[in-house]
């Protein structure tokens, strides 16, 4: 009888739940990459992992969009809930790029400066899951998403310096005897390094929200 008065209610969607979903997907899928990154690890299986979490993040971010639609009443602003999850997207959409290149030329040994960047990303998807929960109480949690923000702008500079010098030594060993394997080397820098982009994507538009929900 009063189904029709219950539809025109305000609807309001489980946000909080999909963006700590889909931080889920890329503390997994770095998980996998830092395995994928070991001497003499099996590539196809890390890889067939990161390809699954990646598969569940598109899924989530898919009914973000959805409920982003049809949702009267939302916890942020529709663009900076959009922007947040997009941004996460491209995190997990730039691991599984990394670990095609891996697979694709077949690298069984990565370069040091590789494997650590590997380790950032893996800092960078702990950061996140971390501060994913704490956005439900933005007022009591702000101090601590502060840190926790900070810390991520940090590690993508700490990446920056760590690609430099990998790139350098790669260019120092192959630039003159072998280009392909320095091709090799800087096409797998280029998406370690978005990857970390993309995390200070994502703590910029966690600070964005803060500030004005605070």
């Amino acid at each position: 009888m009063f189904g029709w008065f219950q539809r025109l209610l305000p609807q309001t969607g489980d946000f909080f739940g999909m963006f700590e979903a889909h931080a889920g997907t890329l503390m997994a899928a770095a998980d996998a990459l830092s395995r994928l990154a070991e001497d003499d690890s099996s590539t196809k299986e890390q890889l067939l992992v990161i390809e699954q979490r990646e598969h569940e993040a598109d899924d989530i971010i898919r009914e973000v969009l959805r409920s982003v639609r049809r949702t009267f009443l939302t916890p942020f602003d529709r663009g900076a809930i959009t922007s947040l999850i997009v941004s996460m997207d491209d995190a997990i959409d730039e691991m599984q790029a990394a670990a095609r290149a891996v697979d694709l030329y077949e690298l069984h040994h990565l370069q040091d400066e590789m494997k650590q960047m590997v380790g950032v990303t893996r800092e960078s998807a702990a950061l996140t899951v971390e501060v994913m929960p704490l956005l439900r109480d933005i007022t009591r949690n702000g101090g601590r998403i502060h840190e926790l923000t900070e810390r991520l702008v940090q590690l993508e500079g700490v990446a920056d310096d760590i690609h430099a010098a990998g790139l350098k030594k790669a260019f120092q060993e192959f630039g003159q005897s072998s280009a392909i394997r320095f091709i090799v080397a800087r096409e797998i820098f280029k998406h370690l390094e978005r990857v970390a982009d993309a995390f200070e994507d994502v703590a910029n538009e966690i600070d964005g929200i803060v500030i004005d929900h605070a």
